[in-house]
């Protein structure tokens, strides 16, 4: 059984329908547009009678691409427990950043 980041991999690159999918991007790796880079950010806990009873793990998932009109943000907001956070601009690039609960 998958660990769910492996999940959530298998899940961006099925979405983006490519391998551009980079989790804790270091430094040294080449990004290929369009691209998702995503990294934990951390970890909600909801509580009953002292004791956590479910966590999920927090991300922050960046699309990046030149295309400003992609649908790929339309298809990261139907995933459960996403929202979207900000736009900008970078590099004649477009960043869509959300915030992922998996």
């Amino acid at each position: 059984m998958a660990k769910p980041r492996e999940a959530l991999q298998t899940l961006f690159e099925k979405l983006l329908g490519s391998r551009n999918v980079y989790f804790q991007l270091p430094e040294s790796v080449k990004l290929n547009y369009p691209c998702i880079v995503y990294e934990r950010s951390g970890i909600r806990i909801d509580s009953a009678n002292n004791k956590a009873y479910l966590k999920h793990n927090q991300y922050t998932v960046t699309y990046i691409d030149e295309d400003p009109d992609s649908e790929i943000p339309d298809k990261l907001l139907e995933l459960g427990y996403c929202r979207f956070n900000t736009h900008f601009t970078a590099d004649n690039l477009n960043h869509d950043v959300f915030t992922l609960y998996f």
